[in-house]
């Protein structure tokens, strides 16, 4: 008997085990969800503090209503009075008084009103301000568990021999070693043709003064020199 509830106990932990990993790995969106509904939860709340607030602004104008058909009521009664209109004042009378007693209800209901506004918008911004907070906290997680992602699959690629991080970084080597063999070859070529092609013939003669180059050179310093005689006899004339 102690064996068959040894099992349950561990197939119910199991279970347990499983729900809560299903809960973990959809947190995020289970929370989001939770936080859409308590917005839409207050939009329904706004609604309904709008319709206490239509409600109040009823009973304000009930209340003024009251009070002007007391105020004058009492105008008239005072002119039956004024009048010797006992019977007719007491009527009148009369009349106020059940004004005095509406306008004691309307504002004992527009003070709940008021009362209820108040504590319907402390709830809603008391809401909305959690809200924020709530969405701070899963920006927040959201952000986290990215960057746990991003570095368990780091870790993991370098972990792997032949994982795909490593065979891309050696391959990017291998690419990296081909332009350098690339680079040294043009080198070597263009020191090459220095030495024993085309390049290192005309090296050679204008070291020796002969080709065009060496003419054209010749030629400036021809011109140079005849332009230097030819400013030299001016000058000894200013002096002179």
């Amino acid at each position: 008997m102690s064996v068959i509830k040894k099992m349950m106990t561990l197939l119910h932990g199991s279970v347990r085990e499983i729900g809560e990993s299903v809960v973990d790995a959809n947190a995020t969106r289970i929370y989001e969800q939770e936080i859409l509904d308590a917005k839409q939860s207050i939009v329904k709340a706004k609604d309904d503090l709008a319709g206490v607030m239509a409600k109040e602004m009823q009973s304000a104008r009930a209340l003024e209503r009251v009070q002007a058909d007391i105020a004058r009521y009492e105008g008239l009664a005072v002119e039956a009075l004024d009048k010797a209109q006992e019977s007719l004042a007491e009527e009148v009378a009369g009349k106020i008084a059940a004004l005095e007693v509406e306008l004691q209800t309307q504002s004992q209901a527009h003070a709940a009103y008021a009362v209820q506004v108040t504590r319907l918008k402390d709830l809603i911004k008391s809401a909305e301000t959690r809200i924020r907070e709530h969405e701070r906290e899963i920006g927040v997680a959201k952000t986290t568990e990215s960057v746990y992602r991003a570095t368990r699959s780091i870790s993991e690629n370098i972990g792997q021999g032949g994982n795909k991080l490593v065979s891309a970084r050696e391959s990017l080597e291998r690419i990296k070693a081909r332009h350098e063999d690339l680079a040294d070859r043009m080198t070597a070529a263009e020191q090459l043709d220095n030495e024993f092609g085309h390049g290192a013939l005309e090296k050679k003669l204008a070291s020796a003064g002969i080709g065009e180059e060496s003419r054209r050179q010749s030629a400036v310093m021809d011109r140079i020199r005849a332009k230097r005689q030819a400013a030299a006899p001016d000058a000894d004339k200013g002096a002179g």
